[in-house]
């Protein structure tokens, strides 16, 4: 699933040429152990976790194929050790952005999806708010009961917003990071973006640089944006041609959005 060539800059290249993880009818032991490791790594925002702190009543559900992926998901989601580390230590605010990275594996889209699930949890409590990113349409069309979550954003498809893929990069910071110890504060870090219905530029996860530079100096260089066209279904496709696109940075977001639109899939963008 890469998204540019500059992958591991962005610190995206363990997610590259990647497919979901799923467990499958037919899972043995081991398929068990690696899906149950990648939920905690997924859920757990690649925090630490302690031999102690594993939730082996849980594992042995889902090792013997009492529950499901999605009903492991909901209940670290649920848990005291997913609370103690995100819920009991940051605003409301922020625990819901996580709770979109964690569980749907994208940003928030706009400000009236953290109105709706701080309503919600201030009226039917914190596991009915989990409940419904879980029970959601968008878990079920992108996870259903077997797919282990993770980040959808960072491939853009048709019919997907592209202020996705840009505002991803304010809350995932690299794969080596925890969202534990990432050094800012415990409010919101989409305020502002969420409220005016802006997206920031795509931020690598060092240094807080833009992609390929986004200080001043920068803006009047030239991105390439390298885009397949998707096929529209009506002809047998054996090949797929690649076009690139020189744009400048003030047009770069309206671009995207555009050949997006078009049905293109966006491969990479850097600075030509």
């Amino acid at each position: 699933m890469a998204i540019t060539n500059a992958a591991s800059h962005l610190g995206t290249a363990a997610y590259s040429n990647a497919s979901p993880l799923e467990l499958r009818s037919n899972f043995s032991a081991n398929d068990a152990k690696t899906v149950i490791n990648a939920v905690y790594r997924h859920v757990l925002g690649n925090d630490h976790i302690l031999t102690a702190d594993r939730l082996i009543g849980l594992e042995s559900l889902l090792t013997n194929g009492q529950i499901t992926v999605r009903e492991f998901v909901r209940a670290v989601a649920k848990s005291e050790l997913y609370k103690t580390k995100f819920l009991y230590s940051n605003f409301h605010s922020r625990v819901i952005e996580l709770n979109f990275k964690h569980l749907l594996g994208r940003a928030p889209f706009a400000e009236a999806e953290i109105i709706e699930h701080l309503d919600r949890y201030q009226n039917e409590g914190y596991d009915a708010d989990i409940d419904s990113y879980i029970d959601s349409d968008e878990y079920e069309s992108s996870f259903g009961e077997s797919i282990v979550p993770y980040y959808r954003s960072f491939n853009n498809k048709v019919g997907d917003r592209t202020v996705g893929f840009t505002r991803i990069f304010s809350l995932y910071r690299g794969y080596a990071s925890s969202d534990r110890a990432q050094g800012k504060s415990k409010g919101a870090w989409l305020t502002t973006e969420l409220a005016q219905n802006s997206a920031n530029a795509i931020r690598t996860p060092n240094f807080g640089l833009g992609l390929a530079g986004n200080t001043s100096d920068d803006r009047g260089q030239l991105y390439r944006v390298s885009v397949i066209q998707a096929n529209n279904g009506r002809t047998t496709q054996i090949r797929r041609s690649s076009t690139d696109y020189l744009v400048p940075y003030d047009q770069l977001s309206s671009t995207m959005q555009r050949l997006n639109k078009r049905g293109g899939r966006i491969t990479q963008v850097a600075l030509a």
